[in-house]
């Protein structure tokens, strides 16, 4: 059947701002499906608030519209724009579901004749209401876990006492677990139960018996107008029932699942999916299995839409799901559409995983002071990231390597648990961190059987760390000479860094690497095909791993390589890996529109990532795309390999910038501000001893390296004093202290948790208004592309403050000296790029904070307000390919635009909501006013010192 011939038009809701439960996986999904219907040549209308977001730009879609998700803004878009035939709401996550339903509850597409593409309602609505689920469930013969709805605390009461403990209770229509909980005692249940009822919009929960230690399995599908359906990936959760599945650690293919079980789960998904509802799109469903030889199956929920797990299962397969999704929504059957790598093979095809992808969770719990860190059915996982290897082994320490929290992957690192009581609490309460501890316990001698008693966590996966163990204590009775080679490949082979093997022979990283260059043992590049290599793929997009060698019939030995190096110039962009508190979406970003504009230069262009859930990882965004760890080892060999003319660090936030010093040291080049530039930024001391020599006003300041240092400057700078330290991003471990109690206190915490930092001590200026710039420098000159003034008083980090840009309230003089002391700061840095300045002012005389010369957070932001494409002119500059002057800059902005952050706290009830120097925001939104005298702005601005804490 062709496509739906009288869609010209769609409308594409977007997911908002990123918050914990649903982060930049949908910027992915919703730029694929763009870019897909206009592949078709349809019109595409999109709303979405979030400005740090790929999905947003200008590029994207026909007309972007930067609106906040209220159905006043759908009215207002379908009226300026009649021609729109239909709505596609499955693009962005639970958020856009939810506005479409509000829509329809209100008659608005009908009002407008508006289809609803790629799902239907009564699908929504089936699989949000429990009860409704559960009803259907039984008709069609799935299997569920005992469970009833309550819309009552008496309901909810009753049925605990006919279920009995534990029980979880799960509040319909939300997202990522919110309001679920595990309720293990009576005494709890009371609590938990009023909770869920009140976060459920319809005030409705569903208590259902918990399946504590049944392992936990999803399937992403795809279905068309034709009925037919494919499976594109199975993920099988290591962590068993209890923990939500953006908490867990996932592996695809499913490891420990019989056949005869996964054809019963296989029939079981598409029995489901096409009892839904009549519609063509995607589907992830989540099942559990009893950890028994029946291996029973139940199910456990269905979401009609693309989900966080399809983002992941895109990147472990190559198999584009929101892209297909997108066709299938306008009538394309998947046998008429290509297989996007193979070129040759149809999207009907399944694909076959001839490697393992491992998916951690990244958490930012030292954000919420207070928070609980067990892991429940509520998300609380800020970003992931995902290793591709040969084996489980391999891919899981990629995962590991990749998470950037300070670890070299499992074990031999020296920062193992070694405490029996604390090993055993953090398996029994599941923690962020027990990746890492199986591996401790197991190292202590605690016996598998006794890991598995507790954790419920299948014994293949137990045993693979067993055996990483016991060839860490093989490995550890050599030195580097006596070791034999077959060993240094094996290690290589399940994934031991370098660091870790040097560890292990307490021997220097840079000797190991040496040694492996002796006896050969390089890293090669496969291919991601979809089809375990059985039909030629088109696409570039490498994993790595080691392979012992090959000999042929001639004697000739040689390891395979599917990475061919072209003759090409080439640039190597690094991303910014897991989101993070402090380092989100915007730089992903940043990273893409560097890509762009290196391939107008000319370039080949090179991306290395880890992050599943990002448009940079699309595998058609740069020329080549490397799925590695942005961790030193792996990045070296990919520029060894490759040969670049250079690398870009300025655009993948802190992540890229750490490696600046390693490839300076290897003379590898940096491409704009060179290495020694942005480490004087970085380097608070070094940074405040530029600002004295060129006269620009900065707060009184000292730099401490000791506890003993830090309170002897305090009696020379006065309280209150401003604390922070060097190379870190976010303000992590900044604050305001107001005596000497608290200054030992929070100086001794810092250094503990970053040895050897340099602590800067500054006046804090109680009370200043706090303002920033960003700008491009080509070395040369200056271009300033916004100044923002913060509603919110210096203080607060400028990532949880609402800024406008332009500034509001700062007269002439003051702006003057903003600019001047940005274009000296910019020159004195010998800034090749862009460049970000702080500042504080008070009694109209602007005083510097610091400098990032580098992409910030608010530059995305500042490009959409503007609509200009700075970070493609700055990528240019950085190139050498363009001067400042050959830009024609032109800034169109009515009125004002509001950048609003947004926090996740409602995951942390019992944390510290007050703001201050350390960033806890997880998204934004941008909000647009004509002026000064709008009611949002007032609101914002009458609570400008609420947050404020000392």
């Amino acid at each position: 059947m062709p496509k739906k011939e009288h869609i010209k038009s769609i409308l594409i809701i977007g997911s908002g701002p990123i918050i914990i439960g649903q982060a930049c996986e949908f910027d992915y999904s919703g730029s694929q499906s763009l870019r897909s219907l206009r592949e078709d040549g349809i019109e595409t209308i999109l709303i979405n608030s979030n400005p740090a977001t790929i999905m947003t730009d200008p590029s994207m879609a026909d007309h972007v519209y930067l609106l906040p998700l209220t159905t006043k803004s759908i009215v207002k878009i379908l009226k300026e724009h009649p021609q729109i035939d239909a709505v596609l709401p499955t693009m962005g996550g639970q958020t856009a579901l939810n506005l479409c339903i509000e829509a329809d509850d209100k008659g608005i597409w009908k009002d407008f004749d508006i289809d609803i593409i790629g799902v239907d309602i009564a699908a929504i609505n089936i699989t949000e209401d429990r009860e409704q689920f559960r009803t259907l469930m039984e008709e069609i013969g799935v299997p569920m876990a005992p469970q009833a709805t309550a819309t009552s605390y008496l309901e909810g009461k009753e049925i605990a006492q006919e279920f009995g403990f534990p029980l979880v209770i799960r509040a319909s229509y939300t997202l990522g677990g919110a309001g679920a909980s595990i309720v293990y005692k009576p005494e709890d249940f009371d609590e938990l139960l009023t909770r869920g009822l009140e976060i459920s919009p319809i005030h409705e929960v569903m208590i259902d018996k918990a399946m504590m230690g049944w392992k936990e399995y999803e399937l992403e599908l795809l279905r068309d107008n034709n009925d037919n359906v494919v499976i594109i990936c199975t993920i099988e959760n290591m962590d068993p029932m209890g923990i939500h599945t953006g908490d867990s650690i996932t592996v695809a293919p499913a490891m420990t699942l019989s056949d005869r079980t996964f054809q019963r789960m296989r029939d079981m998904a598409i029995h489901m999916m096409r009892s839904i509802g009549d519609f063509a799109g995607g589907c992830n469903v989540q099942f559990a299995v009893s950890p028994d030889e029946k291996e029973e199956i139940i199910a456990i929920e269905i979401n009609p839409r693309v989900s966080r797990s399809s983002a992941l299962a895109s990147k472990a397969t190559g198999y584009p799901i929101a892209k297909i999704a997108a066709k299938l929504a306008i009538g394309y059957n998947l046998n008429e559409l290509d297989n996007q790598i193979t070129k040759s093979t149809s999207a009907l095809f399944e694909p076959t995983l001839d490697y393992v992808i491992v998916k951690i969770p990244r958490w930012n719990f030292d954000k919420f002071e207070g928070s609980d860190r067990t892991l429940g059915l509520q998300m609380k996982a800020v970003g992931e990231v995902m290793g591709i290897g040969r084996s489980f082994q391999e891919a899981l320490h990629k995962a590991t390597q990749s998470l950037e929290i300070k670890r070299n992957g499992l074990g031999a690192d020296g920062k193992s648990y070694t405490n029996y009581d604390q090993i055993i609490d953090k398996l029994t309460n599941a923690s962020w961190d027990r990746v890492f501890v199986i591996y401790d316990a197991i190292q202590l001698g605690i016996p598998l059987s006794r890991i598995h008693e507790i954790t419920k966590i299948d014994m293949w996966f137990l045993r693979q760390y067993e055996e990483l163990y016991l060839l860490e204590k093989e490995i550890s009775s050599f030195t580097l000479d006596t070791l034999p080679r077959e060993l240094l490949l094996e290690a290589k082979q399940k994934g031991y860094g370098d660091r870790q093997i040097a560890h292990m022979l307490k021997c220097l990283e840079s000797e190991v690497y040496r040694k492996r260059e002796e006896l050969n043992i390089q890293r090669v590049y496969k291919l991601v095909d979809t089809c375990a290599a059985e039909f030629k793929a088109e696409t570039p997009y490498y994993y790595s791993t080691f392979e012992n060698e090959v000999e042929t019939a001639d004697g000739n030995r040689f390891v395979e390589n599917d990475s061919i190096v072209t003759e090409k110039k080439k640039i190597i962009v690094l991303g910014s890996g897991p989101n993070r508190i402090g380092q989100g979406i915007e730089f992903d970003y940043c990273c893409v529109h560097g890509v762009l504009a290196a391939a107008e230069c000319g370039y080949e262009t090179i991306m290395i990532n880890c992050n599943p859930e990002t448009v940079s990882t699309d595998f058609d965004v740069a020329d080549k795309l490397y799925f590695e760890p942005v961790f030193w080892e792996h990045i070296y060999d990919i520029i060894r390999h490759e040969k670049p003319e250079g690398v870009i660090v300025q655009l993948g936030g802190q992540t890229a910038l750490k490696l600046a010093e390693k490839l300076e040291r290897y003379g590898i080049k940096i491409m704009g501000t060179s290495f020694e530039a942005l480490d004087l930024a970085e380097d608070r001391g070094s940074f405040s001893s530029i600002l004295k020599e060129n006269n620009i006003p900065y707060p009184e300041f000292g730099v401490a390296e000791t506890t003993e240092e830090a309170l002897q400057l305090a009696d020379e700078l006065d309280f209150p004093l401003l604390i922070r330290p060097s190379y870190v991003l976010g303000g992590q471990g900044m604050k305001i202290v107001i005596n000497k109690k608290e200054l030992e206190e929070h100086v001794v915490d810092l250094l503990r948790k970053i040895p050897n930092n340099k602590l800067l001590l500054d006046h804090y200026l109680d009370g200043a208004i706090e303002a920033e710039a960003d700008a491009i420098c080509d070395g040369e000159n200056v271009y300033i592309i916004g100044i923002m003034e913060h509603i919110e008083p210096c203080g607060v980090h400028s990532g949880d403050s609402n800024a406008t840009l332009p500034p509001f309230n700062l007269g002439d003089l003051v702006l003057q000296q903003i600019k001047d002391h940005t274009k000296n700061i910019a020159l004195a840095l010998n800034t090749v790029g862009l460049i970000n300045v702080q500042f504080a002012i008070k009694d109209d005389k602007v005083y510097i904070i610091e400098a990032n010369p580098r992409a910030s957070r608010t530059v995305p932001f500042i490009a959409k307000a503007y609509k200009e494409p700075y970070v493609n002119y700055a990528t240019k500059v950085m190139l050498g390919e363009k001067k400042v002057i050959d830009f024609d800059f032109n800034p169109q902005l009515k009125g004002y635009a509001i950048k609003q952050p947004v926090f996740s706290f409602n995951k942390f009830p019992n944390v510290n909501k007050q703001l201050g120097p350390e960033m806890k925001s997880t998204g934004e939104s941008i909000l647009f006013i004509d002026s000064l005298k709008d009611d949002e702005f007032y609101e914002l601005y009458s609570r400008r010192k609420m947050y404020l804490s000392k």
